[in-house]
């Protein structure tokens, strides 16, 4: 009778520590979940970001949902132009300088202190008002409307409508891609400078016989006429496989290796919810999609 007692005291006792042991197991699951979800909420603090006006849309976008996702970081994302966005964060007042130029491209940075991180492809075109009447352009007639040498959109196949040329100013990265990929490195004419996209956008769009460029993001509606170069179109398909010139990269520098929550926010830029969905979204290329690529001398190469 001892005996059967005992065996049924033992079988009690390790019933009891097995389900001790799962329960300490599911605990420890759980606890390890909640752990790893508390991390993603804790994330905090603030990110200055600007720069490149062309990559600012791209930006703000998923700067937008990163807060969603993280209530208690908030992140501002300001333009200036990409040699503002790089002397800026060399400087140390922005977290991330938004750029369409390579760093080295600039005499006054000193890119060695820069890490690079490419986050999308911008493709560039010319923006023309409507009463010009012009759709596409050779590239040799496109730099001779930009520097002057044409006055009037007439002497072009266009309608007799005065060219007023609208410009982007010296550090704008928008500006160095055009006039390295479309106008070969001419130095455009004077006329309107304006650095901020939206109000190149409004520019040409209300200036009669008006020409300015502007990122394809940009050509969202049918106020502007995008206009296409030496016959081809400034399509995503056309800047991918390498067919269109006019493009860019848009880096995000930061000063050295940067700091916890600024890389968890660049890391979630070129995770694949972004890449595939915010980038083209917003009317950028991501990186991947890419046939070609280009290095900071300019040189285009199949990948």
């Amino acid at each position: 009778m001892k005996q059967k007692k005992w065996i049924a005291l033992t079988a009690i006792l390790v019933l009891s520590l097995i389900l001790s042991a799962c329960g300490s197991k599911d605990t420890s699951s759980s606890s390890g979940q909640s752990s790893n979800g508390n991390n993603k909420e804790e994330l905090s603090g603030k990110i200055v970001i600007g720069g490149s006006t062309a990559l600012q849309p791209l930006a703000a976008a998923a700067a937008a949902e990163f807060m969603k996702e993280h209530p208690k970081v908030q992140i501002e994302v300001q333009g200036g132009g990409s040699g503002a966005g790089l002397s800026e964060v060399s400087n140390g007042n922005f977290d991330i300088g938004m750029s369409d130029v390579f760093a080295e491209s600039k005499s006054n940075i000193d890119a060695s202190q820069l890490k690079d991180y490419k986050v999308a492809v911008v493709g560039m075109t010319a923006a023309v008002n409507k009463e010009a009447g012009i759709k596409k352009l050779s590239k040799e007639d496109l730099i001779k409307v930009f520097t002057g040498k044409v006055k009037n959109w007439s002497e072009v196949g266009g309608k007799n409508v005065k060219i007023t040329l609208v410009n982007r100013p010296d550090g704008s990265g928008t500006r160095a891609t055009f006039d390295e990929f479309a106008l070969d490195k001419q130095t455009p004419a004077e006329g309107i400078t304006q650095d901020s996209s939206n109000t190149v956008k409004k520019i040409v769009n209300e200036t009669p016989g008006a020409i300015g460029y502007l990122a394809l993001s940009y050509f969202n509606d049918d106020s502007i006429v995008k206009l296409a170069i030496d016959g081809t179109d400034a399509t995503e398909d056309n800047v991918a496989s390498g067919k269109f010139p006019v493009w860019a990269y848009e880096h995000m520098y930061t000063k050295g290796d940067p700091k916890p929550l600024v890389k968890a926010f660049i890391d979630y830029m070129m995770a694949d919810p972004v890449q595939s969905n915010i980038v083209p979204a917003q009317g950028y290329l991501s990186v991947t999609k890419m046939q070609v690529e280009r290095n900071a001398e300019g040189k285009l190469t199949n990948k």
